[in-house]
C-alpha cells in the first residue's frame, strides 16, 4: 500500500519544536511559549494497561518472568534451551550463540504466551526470511489470510508478520497465531491510528495512551516481535522537508506518525516515551524491531538524509534497548540501487554496533511491477552476502494489489533463494548443498537432485509433465545430453 504525504509538506517552513520528555516544572520555568502546545497529562505515571489481566505463560520454551529476559540470562553466562536449539540448527557452538545474544548481535524471538518455532537471527547465522500478510480496507477475508500464513510456512518462511489494516484486528491476529508455529510480528501503530480514524474521524486524533495500550494488548495475543517507529522525530522530519523526495513518503507507519506530529505539533510518543515502551517490551518479552518509517519508495530516494537520520536515532535507541535487556533488530531501506547496497549494509552494521539487520527487500529497480519478487531477490542476495541477517520478502503483487496465497508462496521462495545465494558468500559452508547437486546431476541421479532441491515438488512436477523416453536424461537435450555422452567414455 502506498501512503503519500502531500507535496506541499516539503515546502513548508520548519516550525520550532521541542524534544520530549519535559516536565510541568520545565514548562513553568520556560520562557518559550512554544511549549504551550504540549499536553503533559500522558507522559508520566503511565497506568499499567494490563495490570488487571493475567500474565501466565500459556506454553513454549520462554520461561522468563518480567525482568528475566533471554538477554539477561545470556549476560549472566546462562545457556538457555532456545540458545541450544539455535546452535544445533546453525551448526555453531552454544557459547557462540550465548555470547552473541549477550552482545546484541543475535536475537531469538520468544513469547510467554505461546510456543513458537525457535529461530535465531543475526551474525554468523543463516539469513532468515520474513513473510508479511494481512487484510486491507478493500479485502477482509480471514480464511484467505490463514491460508497465506500456511503457504508462507510451507514455503519455508522463518517468521511471519500480520499487518492487517481492515476488519477485526484482534480476531484476525488470533486466528493467524492459532494457525502457525512461526514467530508472528506486528505493527501496533497501524491499529492505533486506524481505530482513531474509525472512532474519532481521523488518524491524527490518535491518543498516545491508546498507542501504548494496543502495543501491550497485541503482545498478550502472542505477537512476539514488533516493528515500532521510534526513529521519526522532529529532526527526521526536518531532514525530510529540507531535502524533499521524488516518490514522497511511502511507509504507512511513517506517514501516519508524520501526519500526527504535524497536525498535533507534538513529538512522536514512541520516541519521547521510549523508556515506557521498553517497559512493555520487557514485560512481554517482545523483540523490538526498530521500524523504518523513512524508507525510500523509489531508488532515486535511496540513502537520503531523512533515512540516515532515522537510522542514527534508531541505532542509539537500539543500544539503550539492549542495555535494558530487550532483544532488538534494526530495519533497513526498501528501494536501493545495486551500487548503494553495500553502503547501506555497512552503514547499518557500523552505526548499530552490529545489531541484527532486517533488510526490507530491497527493490533494485522501480520499473518491473508484477515481477518485484525477482527484483527484490536480486537485492536480497547481495544484501545477505554483505551481512544482512533478515530479509522481508516481496511478492509479485507488490505495488499492485493484496497478494494471494499463491503469490505469498512465490514471494517466500524467491526470498529463500536469495538468502541462500547470499549465505553462500557470507557463510561459505552453505555451498555443500550446491556441491551435492552438482554430483547428482553428473551422475544423472534424479532422486538425489529432487532431495537436494529447495522445492522438490515443483522440480519433480515439471519433469513429470515432460518426461523423456530415456528417463536418464531430460527433454531439454534428449539424445544429445552432454553428460550422457561424456559418461560413456570416462567418469569424473
Amino acid at each position: 500500500m502506498l501512503v503519500c504525504i502531500p507535496s506541499s509538506f516539503f515546502s513548508r517552513e520548519s516550525k520550532r519544536m521541542v524534544r520530549y520528555p519535559v516536565t510541568e516544572a520545565d514548562y513553568r520555568d520556560s520562557k518559550n511559549n512554544v511549549l504551550s502546545q504540549i499536553n503533559f497529562t500522558c507522559f508520566q505515571d503511565k497506568p499499567d494497561f494490563v495490570q488487571n489481566q493475567e500474565n501466565k505463560p500459556l506454553s513454549g520454551l520462554c520461561r522468563n518472568g518480567y525482568g528475566m529476559s533471554i538477554v539477561a540470562d545470556a549476560k549472566r553466562g546462562i545457556v538457555t534451551e532456545e540458545m541450544k536449539i539455535v546452535a544445533a540448527q546453525e551448526g555453531v557452538t552454544e557459547d557462540f550463540v550465548r555470547r552473541s545474544v549477550a552482545g546484541g548481535h543475535i536475537v531469538i524471538p520468544v513469547s510467554p504466551y505461546r510456543k513458537v518455532k525457535i529461530c535465531g537471527i543475526g551474525e554468523g547465522l543463516r539469513t532468515k526470511v520474513n513473510a508479511s500478510i494481512g487484510t486491507s480496507t478493500d479485502i477482509v477475508n480471514i480464511p484467505e489470510e490463514i491460508e497465506k500464513a500456511k503457504q508462507a510456512e510451507l514455503a519455508g518462511a522463518d517468521t511471519l508478520m500480520e499487518l492487517s489494516t481492515g476488519g477485526d484486528f484482534v480476531e484476525i491476529r488470533k486466528q493467524i497465531i492459532a494457525n502457525t508455529s512461526l514467530s508472528v510480528g506486528c505493527v501496533p501503530l497501524y491499529q492505533a491510528f486506524i481505530e482513531a480514524a474509525i472512532k474519532d474521524g481521523a488518524v491524527v486524533n490518535m491518543k498516545e495512551d491508546d498507542l501504548f495500550r494496543i502495543t501491550a494488548e497485541q503482545a498478550k495475543l502472542g505477537t512476539n516481535f514488533m516493528a515500532i517507529h521510534t526513529g521519526i522525530n522532529w529532526e527526521t522530519i526536518k531532514r525530510l522537508r529540507n531535502q524533499g523526495r521524488h516518490a514522497g513518503l511511502v511507509s504507512r507507519g511513517g506517514a501516519f506518525m508524520t501526519a500526527w506530529m504535524l497536525h498535533n505539533e507534538k513529538e512522536n510518543p514512541l520516541y519521547a516515551e521510549f523508556d515506557y515502551l521498553l517497559e512493555i517490551m520487557k514485560e512481554h518479552e517482545v523483540t523490538l524491531s526498530m521500524g523504518n518509517g523513512m524508507r525510500a519508495g523509489a531508488i532515486h530516494d535511496a540513502t537520503d538524509r531523512a533515512g540516515i537520520q532515522e537510522l542514527l536515532i534508531n541505532a542509539e535507541l537500539a543500544d539503550k534497548a539492549h542495555k535494558e535487556n530487550v532483544q532488538v533488530i534494526v530495519e533497513g531501506p526498501g528501494h536501493v540501487p545495486i551500487d548503494e547496497i553495500a553502503t547501506n549494509v555497512q552503514l547499518m552494521k557500523r552505526v548499530t554496533n552490529n545489531k541484527p539487520f532486517y533488510m526490507l527487500g530491497p527493490i533494485v529497480t522501480d520499473i518491473a511491477p508484477g515481477y518485484d519478487d525477482r527484483v527484490a531477490a536480486i537485492g536480497a542476495a547481495i544484501s545477505s552476502s554483505l551481512g544482512a541477517d533478515f530479509i522481508c520478502y516481496v511478492t509479485p503483487a507488490e505495488h499492485l494489489a493484496l497478494p494471494t496465497p499463491a503469490e505469498v508462496y512465490e514471494g517466500v521462495m524467491s526470498s529463500r533463494i536469495a538468502a541462500h545465494v547470499g549465505d553462500m558468500i557470507k557463510l561459505k559452508k552453505t555451498r555443500d548443498l550446491d556441491l551435492e547437486m552438482g554430483h547428482a546431476r553428473r551422475d544423472l541421479d534424479w532422486a538425489r537432485q529432487f532431495a537436494v532441491a529447495m522445492n522438490p515438488a515443483r522440480a519433480q512436477a515439471i519433469r513429470n509433465e515432460r518426461m523423456p523416453a530415456d528417463t536418464d536424461g531430460c527433454t531439454m537435450c534428449g539424445d544429445y545430453c552432454a553428460i550422457k555422452i561424456v559418461n560413456r567414455h570416462f567418469k569424473f
